[in-house]
């Protein structure tokens, strides 16, 4: 992958966390289907810019966000198909 390509995708992998942080502490009441997509979709496409731009605490940090992110999506969907 082009180096810039991958600061493009890890940008908005941050822009997608960001905004899911910022929606969690602003929406009354929280859909965590959505938080926890786009969380999930922010830590994937930040892996694959530290595919090309290695940081071994990053990627093990975006490894571990991604899984409580999958999760979570996995509950809310779960929650929602039981109400």
């Amino acid at each position: 992958m082009n180096p810039v390509l991958a600061d493009v995708i890890g940008l908005l992998g941050s822009a997608l966390m960001v905004i899911a942080y910022a929606y969690s502490n602003i929406a009354r009441p929280m859909n965590y289907t959505l938080f926890n997509l786009l969380n999930l979709i922010g830590s994937l496409l930040l892996i694959a810019s530290l595919a090309v731009h290695f940081n071994m605490a990053s990627m093990a940090l975006e490894i571990v966000w991604s899984m409580i992110a999958l999760f979570g999506l996995f509950k809310a969907v779960t929650a929602r198909k039981q109400a």
